[in-house]
């Protein structure tokens, strides 16, 4: 094999050239000559993008999916790396301890706040971009596949698809999502009811530790293990691949969308589902999507609840469920559409009926807006009169979007400490509050969050208490900011016990155990916080 210096020398004359300013030499210069002495395997120029290359903003903005964090404000990185095998990544993890070079880490860039490719408190630094590892591997004898982490959600389903019409993967229902990232939150989708988070259903893993070692489960030991599945991307190390645990599916399964709008009768509808959602035969999943249409009387603008549905089974059983516990929707077999499950995901991700699966071996993100986004919990059915303020809010604003996720069935009987996902037993549904805009204008943006900000406030009371619970994959900068240097618990807390309650103390552990340097660092990264914690980490395998 050809000796790593050859092969990177060239390239870093080439680099060097195109760079801007010293700094910025400085940084690649000593970046690269450390590369050359730990990658094993060859990296070809086309895998670094600095500024003033052509293809670097194409690159960055590839996979982006909030448009906010690409704004010219925004501060970029100083070189997008993509490797192309663990060797690469484990190289990169290396020389950025090193030489003290702050790094982030992409799979498909789905952050909502754009922590995966953006720094706001801490520059220069400098993107892994993991899109290039998309390797997917398939055992349906085993039930089990191994999938890279900048495959997305979407190939992975398609793959599971090829080898087998009644097997699948529980995870999320946006299929560019990219699957290293997904799961480090938990990863929810159509199958949770039935079967659980994404995180649930991983049987082993490949991760980069912050001393540069490849390492499985058995390597890493349950305490990693268990903080990587639901606690939080860019805090432990780089996810290079997942083993996932493929779930039974039904050769036909049922869809269905229903909309109602409030001159139809929503709001008592939408109250009635409150009261049955996480109470449902656990092969039902119905979401509610609640946006705005110019669909009342003559054109006048309204507030629709669309009822977006996968069942686990035909039709005939599905009527009979929905006619026992809820008639209200007026579900009918005209509405219902039988179809395999991998055609359910195009159905949900809302492509065109004669849309074909090949489409989601495409990897690219269907959702790029400007937009901010909150969560809530919800464990008590919201009054009717307080669902009538929230049309009124609703109507203030331009674009607005909510989306309400059952609970019940699985996610009720695994327990919350479980995985650091602690959202369980006792929640009826999630609420995803979502403004949208168009453009990068700044006064666009404050208005918008001061929008949803308002509305935030006014759901306070009837959401989850004590703590008001978040979810981390719908990151939310509001919710509090670690420091460059030196973040407290105490600061740290006001988010981390919202994502993941009680299961915080015990990620903290994790953390100082594993990269007491902080190598893995974010907006909202767990902090090493060098103190002695109570124990309530319930378990400690």
């Amino acid at each position: 094999m050809m000796h790593p210096t050859k092969c990177i020398l060239p390239l870093l004359s080439v680099l060097l050239s195109s760079a801007s300013g010293t700094a910025s030499i400085s940084i690649l210069d000593n970046f690269i000559k450390c590369l050359t002495i730990n990658a094993e395997i060859y990296i070809p120029f086309s895998n670094f993008y600095t500024p003033n290359n052509s293809s670097f903003l194409s690159i960055l903005e590839s996979s982006a999916q909030n448009l906010r964090y690409l704004v010219p404000s925004m501060p970029k990185p100083e070189f997008i790396f993509t490797p192309l095998n663990e060797s690469h990544v484990r190289a990169a993890v290396i020389c950025a301890r090193d030489l003290r070079i702050h790094l982030r880490i992409r799979s498909r860039g789905h952050d909502y706040e754009g922590l995966s490719y953006v720094s706001q408190i801490e520059t220069p630094f400098f993107l892994l971009d993991l899109a290039k590892l998309r390797s997917i591997e398939v055992d349906i004898n085993n039930k089990t596949a191994w999938v890279q982490a900048g495959a997305t959600i979407g190939e992975l389903y398609y793959r599971i698809s090829e080898k087998s019409n009644i097997h699948g993967f529980a995870a999320g229902l946006c299929p560019s999502v990219g699957i290293g990232g997904h799961i480090t939150g938990g990863g929810y989708g159509t199958m949770m009811r039935k079967y659980g988070l994404a995180a649930d259903n991983v049987v082993d893993a490949r991760i980069v530790d912050a001393r540069g070692r490849i390492l499985d489960r058995e390597a890493m030991g349950e305490d990693l293990f268990w903080a990587i599945r639901g606690g939080g991307g860019g805090s432990f190390g780089i996810i290079l691949a997942w083993k996932v645990k493929l779930v039974p599916v039904p050769a036909t399964v049922t869809v269905f969308t229903v909309s109602k709008t409030l001159e139809q009768g929503a709001t008592k509808i939408l109250y009635k589902w409150q009261q049955v959602a996480d109470k449902l035969d656990e092969d039902l999943f119905i979401r509610v999507i609640i946006k705005l249409a110019n669909a009342g009387p003559k054109g006048k603008r309204t507030v629709t609840t669309s009822y977006n549905a996968l069942f686990l089974g035909d039709s005939e059983r599905l009527l009979q469920v929905m006619h026992m516990w809820f008639p209200e929707l007026g579900l009918t077999r005209n509405d219902c559409i039988e179809t395999s499950w991998i055609r359910s995901v195009l159905y949900i991700a809302d492509f065109q009926n004669n849309t074909e699966p090949e489409i989601l071996l495409e990897a690219e993100s269907l959702f790029k807006n400007y937009f901010k986004a909150k969560s809530d919990f919800v464990k008590e059915p919201i009054p009717e009169s307080v669902l009538e303020g929230l049309w009124k809010m609703l109507l203030e604003e331009d674009n607005p979007v909510m989306i309400w996720n059952p609970y019940g069935g699985m996610m009720s009987k695994i327990s919350e400490y479980e995985i650091p996902f602690p959202h369980r037993k006792g929640n009826i549904f999630k609420i995803q509050y979502l403004t949208l805009w168009k453009d990068g204008d700044q006064k666009n943006a404050t208005k918008h969050n001061g929008w949803i900000r308002r509305l935030y406030d006014y759901m306070a009371p009837y959401a989850s208490i004590f703590p008001r619970a978040a979810y981390v994959n719908y990151r939310d900068l509001d919710l509090g900011l670690n420091k460059k240097f030196n973040t407290s618990y105490t600061e740290a807390s006001a988010w981390g016990i919202k994502y993941f309650k009680d299961n915080f103390n015990r990620l903290v552990r994790v953390k100082i155990k594993v990269d007491p340097d902080n190598i893995f660092r974010h907006e909202q990264s767990i902090p090493p916080v060098p103190l002695w914690l109570e124990d309530t980490s319930h378990t400690t395998a």
